[in-house]
C-alpha cells in the first residue's frame, strides 16, 4: 500500500487561509455597509426612522394596500352591482361593444312591443278588465 502525498493539499490550504485573512482585513465595516444601503438593519427601532426616511410610512402604506386588496370584491360581484361592465371584449373595443349591446336591447324591445297582444285580446282572456283598457279615457 502506498502512502498518500498530502504536502500539496496542506500548502494549498495555507494559501487559501492567507487569502481569506487578507480579504477579511479589507472588508468594509457593517456601519459603512448600512450607510451605503447594502446591509439593512431589519430590527431597527422606530426612532431610527430618521436614518431611513419614509421606510415606516412605506410599510404602513404597503400593509394598508395589502389589507384592502384582500377585502376587494370579486369581479362577478362588481358586474352584478353594475360597477364593472359585463362586456367581455378587449378594452379597445369595449365602447363599441356597449353601443352594440344597447342597440340590440332596443331592437329586442321594439320587436316585443310590435308583437304584444292588443287590449281586446287581453280583455277576452280575462287578463284586463274593461275599466283597465289603456285606450279608454280616465275619469
Amino acid at each position: 500500500m502506498t502512502d498518500i502525498d498530502q504536502t500539496s493539499l496542506a500548502a494549498s490550504s495555507i494559501e487559501r487561509r492567507n487569502s481569506l485573512e487578507k480579504h477579511l482585513q479589507h472588508r468594509p465595516d457593517p456601519e459603512d455597509l448600512r450607510n451605503r444601503h447594502i446591509l439593512v438593519d431589519t430590527n431597527m427601532a422606530p426612532s431610527s426612522e430618521t436614518a431611513f426616511p419614509g421606510t415606516l410610512e412605506r410599510r404602513r402604506t404597503s400593509d394598508s394596500l395589502q389589507r384592502h386588496l384582500e377585502q376587494r370584491p370579486e369581479r362577478e360581484e362588481l358586474v352584478e352591482r353594475n360597477i364593472l361592465p359585463s362586456v367581455n371584449a378587449a378594452p379597445a373595443i369595449q365602447a363599441q361593444a356597449r353601443e352594440l349591446q344597447k342597440h340590440m336591447r332596443a331592437d329586442s324591445l321594439e320587436q316585443k312591443i310590435q308583437h304584444r297582444p292588443q287590449p281586446e285580446m287581453l280583455i277576452a282572456q280575462g287578463i284586463l278588465e274593461e275599466s283597465e283598457d289603456p285606450r279608454s279615457p280616465t275619469n
